[in-house]
């Protein structure tokens, strides 16, 4: 049994530094790779630029391949220093963490430029791994809990404001009609959904004097309905807030990398692995 006890530690260890944000080795870890991620994001949006390409494509390509190789071994660590591997594997991030490395494979079997391009437009999706930032920010887990806790009000403030954009286009298009530009009730219900974001791309715009007092009444709509989602979280983070000051980002479940909430857990929340005392 002891000839495996150096193979536990090294794994215990190079999961502390992937998964742990605790330690100095594990704070540069995600340091360096949020400066990867960013760089990747970078070259990918520079070669959709045909005169910065052609000049620089040698160089893009190569970083490309850097980038990828980098990426590759990543994701072949984070599934061999934790117990159950299937859980990364299967995970968000784990599954953006793949479709963001393959294209470049891809394209050695798949043969022409337009495939090609599809494939690597998968790549920007690593643009989400941006989000394992909130690792360095300690409150950004209630935030994601009080969006958790307020799916189901925004879900109904969301089919409301559906609700309210079909009636008021509906009425658009009768009042309107295809003469002024509101060709069709979906039409107008875009145009209602335009306005009330308050983003007015200008396209069509009512003529009629009705018309403009029922647009004018939905632009005011507009700006109180900004308003509301702002509201159901704010009051969600606070109480997520009060209810958890003592949240420790730092630790992680050994056996499937979840992020630990709470000081005195003594189960992951996921798995059900026992955790270590730190």
């Amino acid at each position: 049994m002891k000839e495996f006890e150096p193979k536990k530690g090294w794994k215990l260890k190079l999961h502390e530094i992937i998964y742990g944000t605790h330690t100095p080795a594990g704070k540069l870890f995600d340091i360096v790779l949020l400066i990867v991620i960013v760089y990747s994001v970078i070259i990918v949006m520079l070669e959709s630029i045909p005169r910065i390409d052609t000049k620089y494509h040698s160089f893009l390509n190569i970083s490309e391949w850097v980038v990828t190789i980098l990426f590759t071994l990543e994701y072949f660590l984070r599934i061999i220093c934790i117990k159950k591997p299937t859980k990364y594997v299967f995970s968000f991030f784990g599954i953006i963490d793949l479709l963001s490395t393959i294209p470049k494979y891809l394209s050695f079997f798949i043969g022409g430029s337009q495939y090609i391009t599809a494939f690597r437009a998968l790549r920007l999706l690593r643009v989400f791994r941006i989000l394992k930032l909130v690792r360095f920010v300690g409150e950004s887990n209630n935030l994601l809990r009080a969006l958790r806790a307020s799916r189901t009000k925004i879900f109904v403030f969301v089919f409301f404001v559906l609700v309210i954009s079909i009636l008021l286009g509906t009425i658009m298009y009768l009042v309107e009609g295809p003469e002024h530009g509101f060709n069709s009730i979906p039409h107008s219900v875009y145009w209602t959904i335009v306005t009330l974001t308050t983003v007015g791309y200008g396209d069509i715009s009512p003529e009629t004097g009705l018309g403009q007092v029922i647009a004018t009444f939905i632009m005011i709509i507009g700006y109180g309905i900004i308003a509301v989602p702002t509201g159901i979280v704010s009051a969600e983070y606070t109480v997520m807030h009060r209810e958890d000051k003592e949240a420790d980002m730092g630790r992680s479940c050994s056996s499937c990398g979840t992020e630990i909430l709470r000081t005195d857990a003594q189960y992951c929340r996921s798995c059900g692995n026992r955790l270590s005392a730190d």
